[in-house]
């Protein structure tokens, strides 16, 4: 018979996984519960740790804390590795951020400036100076930028290792459905279940979805660019992930819809864009059509910590676009919060009270 627990979790994606291994790993008793670990918006995530090119303006507390975040991926993906002796395809080599045409180009440095402007680590290139770097972008571009702390992650792997880290801390999986939080026997509850924390809870988590596209390099090579590329192609968005492996993932929509379709239009345009970009994508195989559901929220920020009224329940949820870079930081916060009582100032800007 299960030991009832110290802390119990609905949802086992990166972000819930990630809180079970730190409270494991401090001595709590800890059940995750979730029917599909990993089946949720880290399915079909690139895994961009991505900072500075996701600095958006009007979010400028959402990007303090995604610097702090990344800043700690180091140090988490090496405990990580270190647990679970498995390899997760953390990988440093930055990013570039590109425009095709002078509009793009316009549309891309409008953006740099701003995050030039917080201090961002983000500089200017010219278009030889892109493609010394990259050989395999076109010769077309217009100019772009070099974010080299922007870094990327396998968010697939980077669940499986989470699970195994886990369980090897102490942590046990529980393979039923939580319909209600009431179901849940704990003194501490924490709610990480991305989409499905809106009818768990009544926070405002709604799903945005995102269309995703995997591809693969001739003869299983490694892809003809080694950098992670965020472009603008004849005004289409659009960003090229590479894995050791051969794979390309290229992405990615946003819809404010709650389908899982994958549409003929959405394919078109993000094999368009990315193949303006890099031409040689033209002849990789395509392996994978994907769409998922990323929870977003008013804001577009986190909701983290406790919910009003409702003792012992804690939030982690409605990351949007940032569940993977944010991992680390949301894992360290709640913990802390769980084992301490002490709320961090971090968490600050990001409960659930500011939706009341």
């Amino acid at each position: 018979m299960l030991t009832r627990p110290d802390v119990a979790i609905v949802g086992a994606g990166p972000v819930g996984l990630a809180i079970a291994w730190r409270c494991a790993t401090r001595g709590l008793r800890v059940a995750v519960h979730d029917p599909a670990p990993g089946s949720g918006a880290s399915r079909v995530a690139a895994g961009m740790l991505a900072p500075v090119a996701e600095a958006y303006f009007g979010e400028r507390e959402l990007t303090g804390l995604l610097t702090e975040s990344a800043a700690r991926w180091p140090g988490f993906a090496a405990e990580l590795a270190e647990a679970t002796g498995t390899e997760f395809g953390y990988r440093t080599d930055g990013t570039l951020v590109v425009g095709l045409t002078g509009d793009d180009l316009a549309e891309a440095r409008r953006l740099w400036s701003y995050q030039q402007g917080l201090g961002l680590p983000i500089s200017a290139l010219r278009p030889s100076q892109l493609r010394e770097r990259e050989p395999a972008l076109t010769p077309r571009l217009r100019g772009g930028a070099v974010a080299p702390g922007d870094h990327q992650v396998d968010p697939r792997r980077l669940v499986d290792a989470l699970r195994t880290a886990a369980v090897r801390a102490g942590a046990t999986l529980l393979p039923g459905a939580v319909t209600r939080l009431a179901e849940v026997d704990a003194p501490v509850v924490v709610v990480a279940a991305g989409c499905g924390t809106a009818a768990l809870t009544g926070l405002p988590v709604r799903p945005v979805k995102g269309q995703v596209l995997r591809l693969r390099a001739p003869d299983h090579r490694p892809p003809g660019f080694r950098h992670v590329i965020r472009g603008y192609a004849d005004g289409e968005p659009v960003y090229l992930v590479p894995r050791a492996d051969g794979e390309v993932v290229l992405g990615a929509t946003v819809e404010e819809r709650a389908d899982t379709e994958v549409t003929a239009g959405a394919v078109l345009r993000l094999l368009r864009a990315a193949v303006d970009l890099v031409p040689e994508l033209a002849e990789y195989a395509l392996t994978e059509a994907t769409a998922g559901l990323r929870p977003g929220t008013p804001d577009n920020a986190p909701i983290l910590g406790p919910l009003p009224d409702r003792p012992g329940v804690l939030a982690a949820t409605g990351h949007h676009r940032h569940g993977i870079v944010l991992t680390p930081v949301t894992a360290d916060l709640i913990t802390d919060l769980i084992v301490t009582g002490q709320p961090d100032p971090l968490l600050t800007p990001f409960t659930a009270d500011r939706f009341h």
